[in-house]
């Protein structure tokens, strides 16, 4: 029988964080040393990290996180966009636009909407989404989400395509989840929120105040086959501290159980929401502490792959890119119907970046980092335990490089703006040299012709 302490013990947590409070820098700068090696931390150390409070300290695990970072994902940067399919929903979450007692207006799209939803985004230049739909059984019953990502999969605009769809649904059956899998989905999300009991049980109303049903819901998804998970955490509703050591305890449990860690950690930060009971976050997180968070994360599970958010604004992002992030959205709308036009429905959380995608990537650029539109390890089945053993030790970066550089070319071919195209160019030209193995480099080379040529959808 599965307990909730097999995932996260409460009295564990706290007592960690207790014992940790006055750890040497000593201590601490071994545990950095450790770190850098991509073998990951245990709980006493992570909490080590979490207690320093020495500004040198601080900016060397800021130092290793990036060392890791680019050891093992390099300099690409992962782009996608959320799509709310359908904003109804029968909770009562404390700190979403989304709840059933907020009074703005409601959206489910139509598949002929959901069409066009696509298009635009494919015009915009994106190949990845993440699907969003509010709890409903009756507005968004299971048929209803498998009838969207078979839409999504098979509208075209242009040379525009989506080629992976990520899911972020409420927590659900085996029999559901099995579902999403056959109907070809990426990575399957949802977010813990706070792993705090008390404080989830203050803030949700209706099937989510079910604490268990939602800790266990990856336990039920790996069992119904999806290979990749992600896990998350809302900043802001408890003390960071305590959430940070829970997040790393669910993953050290499912790769303990299922042998495959979370594919994904998401950090969403509180974030004002039109409509919600709580317009100020209960435990507010400071923007240096978030970075910390990011830091610890990409210290503790380095193979994951980090998300963050437009709940952002565009100078924490790009701070967040440096430090551990390794996947973003951008260029986001948060309700139904959203993009192409102003919507006069509930929105989930009010957007802090509200760029294009083409500015996103410009500002990228300029950081030296590598746009990439990649999905080829969904398709060449590079999930699951397959890809743990590559991003593991870093291998992964092998493909990370070279499909970035096919993606992106395609984006500057297609959707760019001349100053994109520009200095696009002269980084796919710079991250091409870097490819170490002469044989890919040579490749990717001939790749990037088929591409000029005309060619899309190419990887490796």
């Amino acid at each position: 029988m599965l307990s909730v302490n097999d995932i996260v013990t409460e009295d564990l947590i706290q007592d960690i964080l207790n014992r940790t409070k006055n750890a040497s820098d000593k201590i601490a700068l071994a545990i950095l040393e450790k770190a850098r090696k991509k073998k990951g931390l245990t709980l006493e150390e992570v909490g080590c990290l979490i207690n320093a409070r020495d500004d040198g300290l601080i900016a060397e695990i800021f130092d290793a996180a990036r060392q890791v970072k680019s050891e093992i994902y390099g300099e690409r940067l992962v782009l996608f966009a959320p799509l709310y399919v359908s904003s109804h929903c029968v909770n009562n979450c404390a700190y979403c636009g989304f709840r059933q007692d907020n009074g703005a207006g409601r959206k489910k799209l139509s598949l002929e909407e959901v069409a066009e939803q696509v298009k635009i985004l494919e015009s915009m230049g994106h190949k990845r989404l993440l699907l969003e739909f509010g709890e409903d059984p009756k507005e968004s019953p299971i048929d209803y989400v498998v009838e969207v990502i078979k839409t999504i999969y098979a509208t075209k605009c242009g040379l525009g395509e989506i080629r992976r769809v990520n899911v972020n649904i409420a927590a659900d059956t085996a029999e559901n989840y099995r579902q999403l899998k056959d109907a070809g989905i990426g990575t399957y999300q949802l977010f813990q929120e706070t792993y705090d009991r008390k404080t989830y049980k203050q803030l949700h109303q209706g099937p989510k105040a079910d604490y268990e049903r939602q800790l266990f819901a990856m336990d039920r998804a790996f069992e119904a086959g999806i290979d990749d998970v992600g896990l998350g955490v809302l900043f802001g509703l408890y003390d960071w501290r305590f959430e940070v050591l829970a997040i790393i305890s669910h993953a050290r449990y499912l790769e303990k159980k299922f042998g495959v860690g979370p594919h994904t950690i998401s950090v969403p930060r509180w974030q004002k929401a039109d409509g919600a009971l709580w317009q100020s976050a209960p435990s507010a997180v400071s923007d240096d502490d978030f970075l910390k968070i990011i830091a610890i994360l990409r210290l503790a599970v380095p193979y994951t792959g980090m998300i963050i958010s437009t709940r952002e604004r565009p100078e924490i992002r790009a701070k967040a890119f440096s430090v551990g992030i390794s996947q973003t959205s951008a260029a986001s709308r948060t309700s139904p119907g959203g993009y192409g036009q102003k919507s006069e429905t509930a929105n989930q959380f009010c957007v802090a970046d509200e760029r294009t995608l083409d500015e996103v990537i410009a500002s990228i650029l300029a950081q030296g980092l590598l746009p990439s539109f990649c999905t080829a390890c969904y398709r060449l089945k590079r999930t699951g335990e397959n890809f743990m053993e590559l991003a593991k030790p870093g291998e992964i970066q092998k493909y990370c490089r070279p499909n970035a550089i096919l993606t992106f070319q395609e984006y500057l071919a297609d959707y760019a703006s001349p100053a994109v195209k520009e200095s696009g160019a002269r980084a796919i030209q710079k991250h091409l040299n870097a490819i170490e193995d002469s044989a890919v480099r040579e490749e990717t080379k001939k790749r990037l012709a088929r591409v000029a040529a005309g060619e899309r959808d190419i990887y490796f």
